[in-house]
C-alpha cells in the first residue's frame, strides 16, 4: 500500500478526548497491550498528530504520529501498529517468518507467498483469514512487514503451503516507513527453532510466474553458523537501505570516496542528484516570500531550469520520481524543505519554504552558477534573462497518407519538418515515374494518391495536379503539429496549432476596462513577473487568476485598457513575435497616438 508515495490531506493534533479513543480502540485492537504499554504508547502529556493521507491507489487512511514516527495508521476503520511500534513490541501480533531476500520483493509491493514462509518445529501462528499479522526475517525477531492473512493456518496446511500467505500493507522501507525517523530494524536474536524437513529440500528464494516464491537458501548454509546467517541479514538490510536517494547524495563523505562515487553512478542516480542540485539552487536564490504561493510549473520552468548547469539538462522523466509532483512530494515528506498544497482542483502550488532547513543553508551555489544573468531591455525589470521559445511548424503522417511516405520509412504518427514531407513526395513520384512527360510542373495521379489527396467528387476529373499544389494538398491532410524549443531545455512537441497568447479588454462594475492577458505560460512567460512588470510600468493594480477548466493556466488582469503597454512589453521586452500575439487591435485611440 505504501510502495508508492502517497499524498497528505491534512495534519492536526489529536484531542484529549480522541487520545481517551484512540487507547480504548488500541486496547481493543491489541488486547495484550497492558495499561503501561498504552501509557507509553499515547503519553498524555505529548503531542500526537493526526495525518490524514490517500495512498497512491487512493485509499484514505489516517496516520497517529508521535514524536515524528507513525506509531499506528487506521484502514477501513481497522488499526494497524507500524513497524516502529513493532519493533518494541515484537510479540504484538503473530509472526510469520521468512528469508532475508525475500523482503525486496515485499518492499517492492508484493504479498508474502507461502512457499516464502518458514515452519518452524512449533508450526504456524495460529491465525484467521483477515487476522492482522507481522513478518519477521529468520534469525531476527524484529518484524519488518505488517499485513492481513490472506487464509487460516489450517488452509494454510492443507493448501501445501501454495498460495498468498499474507496480503502486506506496511513493509520496512516503504514511503510509511519513510515519514518517520528512517531507522533501522533492532538485532532481537531469535530463539532455536528447527524448520521443517520439506522447507530444508528448497534451494533458492526466487519469485515464480505466478507469483509465488521458492524457498533462497539450502539449509546446509542456513545452520552453518548462527553468526553467519545473522551477517547476511544484515547485509541484506544495508543493501536495501541503498535506495535512499536524497539523503545518501547530500550527506557528506571525503572528497575522494563523492568522486568515487560519481564516477558509478547509473544516469537515473545522476539525473535524482541534478534534480535535488537545481532544486535547492533555486530555493536559495531564486524564490522570494513574497511569490509565494508559486505554480510548482512556474517553479520549474522558471526557478529550476535556469539552475540547471551548462551542459546539462534537466528531463525529470529520466529521474525515478518520473513527475514533478512525485519529486516534490518526497522534499516534502523526507526533507520538509517544502510544503506543497492543491489549492485549486489538479493545480499543486509551494505555499510555504522552510528557508532554516540545515540542508538548505548547508547547499552552496556551484560557481559557475554564482553570477546571475539579468535583464537589461525594456525598463529593466530584474527578472532572469528571458529569450523567446524557437517555435517550428511540424505535421503528423495520418492514417490515410501513410502509404506516401513507406519509402521514407515514416509511419503513422510519424512527425515531420515541412522539407522532410515534400523531399519524402518528390522521392515518391520520381520512385513511381509520375512526372508528365510532356509538362515537368505536373505529377500524374495514380490509384494511392488518387486516394490519398483527391476528394470523391475529383476522382474521376483529376489527372495531374502542379507540383505545389501536391505538396499543399499533402500538407493539407496531414494533423498539424508544433515544436517549443525553450534555450537549454529538450523540444516538445504537441498536436495542433499553438495557442497565441490572448490580450483583451473586458468590462467590469461601473464600466471600468480591465485588460485580460491569458496563455503566457505557452512561451515560458511567467505571469506572477509579467503582472509586476506591467505593474511598474503603468502603475495600476494587477490580479492573478486561475484559468477554470485550464491546468496550470494564469490569467493576469490589470486595471484599465493597458493593451498598448502589454504589447510593447510582449513585443520589445521579450521579443514574441507579432504572429503569435492576439488582440493588439483592442488598444485604445490615447494607446495609439503614445
Amino acid at each position: 500500500m505504501f510502495a508508492k508515495a502517497f499524498r497528505v490531506k491534512s495534519n492536526t493534533v489529536l484531542k484529549g478526548s480522541d487520545r481517551r479513543k484512540l487507547k480504548v480502540d488500541m486496547s481493543a485492537a491489541f488486547p495484550s497491550l497492558s495499561a503501561d504499554d498504552l501509557s507509553e504508547l499515547v503519553p498524555n502529556k505529548e503531542e500526537i498528530n493526526v495525518v490524514k493521507i490517500y495512498a497512491h491507489k487512493g485509499e484514505a487512511v489516517t496516520l497517529y504520529v508521535l514524536h515524528k514516527n507513525p506509531l499506528f495508521f487506521e484502514l477501513e476503520k481497522r488499526l494497524y501498529p507500524t513497524v516502529y511500534v513493532l519493533w518494541r513490541y515484537p510479540a504484538l501480533l503473530p509472526v510469520f517468518r521468512t528469508w532475508a531476500p525475500v523482503l525486496q520483493k515485499l518492499i517492492g509491493g508484493a504479498d508474502l507467498m507461502l512457499p516464502g514462509v518458514v515452519v518452524p518445529s512449533c508450526g504456524l501462528p495460529d491465525v484467521k483469514p483477515g487476522s492482522c499479522c507481522a513478518v519477521a526475517v529468520v534469525n531476527n525477531r524484529a518484524p519488518v512487514a505488517v499485513g492481513k492473512a490472506a487464509m487460516s493456518s489450517a488452509e494454510m496446511h492443507s493448501s501445501g503451503m501454495k498460495g498468498r500467505g499474507v496480503c502486506v500493507l506496511h513493509t520496512y522501507m516503504d514511503f510509511l516507513w519513510a515519514f518517520g525517523d528512517k531507522s533501522n530494524p533492532p538485532s532481537l536474536p531469535d530463539e532455536d527453532d528447527e524448520v521443517e524437513d520439506s522447507n530444508q529440500e528448497k534451494s533458492e528464494v526466487d519469485e515464480k510466474e505466478d507469483g509465488e516464491y521458492d524457498v533462497g537458501k539450502s539449509m546446509d548454509e542456513q545452520q552453518s553458523s548462527d553468526e553467519t546467517i545473522t551477517d547476511q541479514i544484515c547485509c541484506g538490510l544495508e543493501e536495501l537501505s541503498v535506495t535512499e536517494k536524497e539523503e545518501d547524495q547530500v550527506e557528506g563523505s571525503n572528497g575522494n570516496e563523492e568522486e568515487n562515487q560519481d564516477e558509478q553512478k547509473t544516469p537515473q542516480e545522476e539525473m535524482d542528484a541534478l534534480l535535488l542540485q537545481c532544486f535547492l539552487h533555486a530555493l536559495k536564490s531564486k524564490v522570494k516570500k513574497s511569490e509565494l504561493p508559486l505554480l510548482t510549473s512556474t517553479f520549474l520552468r522558471n526557478h529550476m531550469f535556469s539552475c540547471c548547469p551548462s551542459g546539462k539538462q534537466i528531463d525529470i522523466k529520466k529521474s525515478s520520481y518520473k513527475k514533478l509532483s512525485r519529486f516534490l512530494q518526497v522534499m516534502q515528506q523526507q526533507n520538509n524543505l517544502v510544503q506543497v498544497k492543491e489549492l485549486s482542483k489538479g493545480v499543486e502550488s509551494i505555499v510555504e519554504v522552510d528557508w532554516k532547513n540545515p540542508q538548505l543553508r548547508s547547499f552552496s551555489i556551484p560557481e559557475e552558477a554564482g553570477v546571475e544573468k539579468t535583464a537589461v531591455q525594456g525598463g529593466g525589470e530584474g527578472e532572469a534573462q528571458y529569450h523567446p521559445p524557437e517555435i517550428t511548424t511540424l505535421y503528423s503522417v495520418s492514417a490515410r497518407l501513410e502509404p506516401l511516405f513507406l519509402d521514407a520509412n515514416k509511419r503513422k504518427g510519424a512527425i515531420m519538418h515541412p522539407a522532410e514531407v515534400r523531399s519524402a513526395i518528390t522521392e515518391y513520384v520520381k520512385k513511381n515515374e509520375l512526372v508528365d512527360e510532356n509538362n515537368k510542373n505536373y505529377v500524374t495521379i495514380n490509384p494511392s494518391l488518387c486516394d490519398c489527396l483527391l476528394d470523391k467528387s475529383e476522382y474521376q476529373e483529376v489527372e495531374s495536379l502542379k507540383w505545389d499544389d501536391l505538396f499543399s494538398r499533402t500538407l493539407g491532410k496531414m494533423q498539424e503539429c508544433y515544436q517549443v524549443v525553450f534555450p537549454g531545455q529538450a523540444p516538445v512537441v504537441k498536436k495542433g496549432h499553438i495557442e497565441p497568447i490572448d490580450i483583451s479588454v473586458a468590462s467590469r462594475g461601473s464600466n471600468k476596462k480591465v485588460t485580460l492577458i491569458k496563455n503566457l505560460e505557452v512561451y515560458g512567460l511567467d505571469p506572477a513577473v509579467v503582472a509586476s512588470a506591467l505593474q511598474h510600468r503603468v502603475q495600476a493594480s494587477t490580479v492573478l487568476q486561475l484559468l477554470p477548466g485550464a491546468k496550470d493556466r494564469v490569467l493576469v488582469q490589470i486595471q484599465g485598457n493597458q493593451v498598448h503597454q502589454v504589447g510593447s512589453l510582449l513585443l520589445d521586452h521579450y521579443q514574441i513575435p507579432r504572429k503569435y500575439i492576439q488582440g493588439l487591435d483592442k488598444a485604445s485611440k490615447s494607446g495609439k497616438k503614445k
